[in-house]
């Protein structure tokens, strides 16, 4: 068996290297078709990676709110009466969530679930001499919302401290008010005014965010906002962010409360990633058909090209099953020579777009790589369309009559 399967990869081999420049070329088309799946592969998975990293960089994975105001007719409807007018909906006011330090323990003990982080947001005003700028501000409790969402690695002057009047705020809102670590502001919500000392300037990736982010403890939220003890949501992050939603739909049936997640806040985003996937999944196969339809045309030149010679191993013994593994040895080596050379190529390609492809403050737009795992399946996959696409030749081969084969 042994000597006969060297006689197959000999013969593979020859019957390559006579066709040395059609080898050559369906080699490089193959090598080009991997490169392009490898590389787009790479591309998409960094571009969405680096989408979704920003987006949920500033909001957390699932939000747990109070329920909505909701008007109740003042009777019951039934099939005897009718309905004369529409209630208005109600406006919705800053209200609490109730039990929320006992719910956070619960929540914590999930196993999905990494962090939570209770705060108290509102709007308001940010005054500084005659200059004023309208605000969200947010009460947090400064350990658990840098687990949430890196609020360190976002700093770019100050240091993370949140002690009562202390205040952290995003760039441009300090751009707007003139203000520095350590100068004093204040903020307004209505009927509450406080003074607020600047401890650090942090830079959230939006330059909205950035123009309206006012961060200070929890306490100092709750009295500016007049809500004691209260927490207006509590966010949570989770181990996958592609499981948000599940936790949320769970969460909904559990307990009382109104409970998003970042895919339904952002849901035009996650359509855009989806489709976005879809059109390079169809990317991948367009340039895998090509692939393989390059493959076979090369080996049925090959096979017409090849007759007499087949015809003669036939009349020396050679059964049409070995004629038949020839030709397949022929397309899985030029789909495994193809995929390493294309692996190598989208390597070089991801390189490149790193290394140049960078924004104005000369880092990398964003960061792509090929996993091993994509490089070995997309080189797996140029090996397989390659066996495939040498069946149809390979079996018109095995099925040659030998004497007419040497006539022609």
């Amino acid at each position: 068996m042994a000597g006969w399967l060297g006689f197959e990869w000999r013969v593979a081999l020859r019957f390559l290297r006579e066709g040395r420049m059609q080898s050559v070329l369906i080699i490089v088309g193959v090598a080009a078709g991997v490169a392009v799946i490898a590389y787009v592969t790479a591309l998409i998975d960094g571009l969405q990676a680096n989408t979704v990293r920003k987006t949920l960089g500033t909001q957390a994975h699932v939000a747990l709110r109070a329920p909505d105001d909701v008007v109740t007719p003042s009777w019951p409807r039934d099939d005897a009466m009718h309905t004369l007018s529409e209630s208005q909906a109600r406006a919705q006011r800053l209200r609490p969530v109730a039990n929320w330090q006992a719910l956070v323990p619960l929540l914590e003990r999930r196993a999905e679930v990494r962090t939570v982080s209770p705060m108290v947001s509102g709007s308001g005003l940010a005054l500084r001499g005659e200059a004023s700028q309208s605000i969200a501000l947010m009460g947090v409790e400064l350990a658990r919302y840098d687990r949430m969402v890196d609020l360190r690695g976002k700093l770019v002057d100050g240091a993370a401290r949140l002690e009562p009047g202390d205040a952290i705020v995003g760039t441009e809102l300090a751009r707007d008010l003139g203000l520095r670590v350590g100068d004093r502001f204040s903020v307004n919500t209505g009927r509450v005014t406080d003074s607020m000392r600047v401890t650090g300037l942090i830079d959230l990736g939006i330059k909205d965010l950035n123009r309206r982010t006012v961060i200070v403890p929890l306490r100092s939220a709750q009295s500016l906002l007049e809500l004691p003890g209260g927490a207006t949501v509590l966010e949570l992050q989770v181990a996958d962010v592609w499981q948000a939603e599940r936790l949320a739909a769970g969460l909904r049936q559990a307990l009382p409360y109104k409970v998003e997640s970042w895919q339904e806040t952002n849901a035009q985003l996650v359509s855009a990633l989806r489709a976005q996937s879809i059109s390079t999944a169809v990317i991948r196969g367009v340039v895998a058909a090509v692939v393989v339809l390059g493959i076979a045309s090369v080996l049925v030149v090959s096979v017409v090209q090849k007759q007499r010679e087949i015809g003669i191993l036939r009349a020396m013994g050679a059964t049409r099953g070995q004629i038949l593994r020839v030709f397949l040895l022929q397309g899985a080596v030029v789909g495994a020579l193809g995929s390493v050379l294309g692996v190598l190529l989208a390597m070089l390609l991801v390189w490149l777009f790193t290394t140049l492809a960078v924004g104005p403050d000369g880092q990398p737009m964003f960061v792509i790589h090929l996993p091993p795992g994509t490089a070995a399946y997309t080189a797996l996959l140029a090996t397989v369309c390659g066996v495939l696409a040498a069946l149809a030749p390979a079996r018109r081969a095995a099925r040659m009559d030998p004497a007419q084969a040497i006539r022609l």
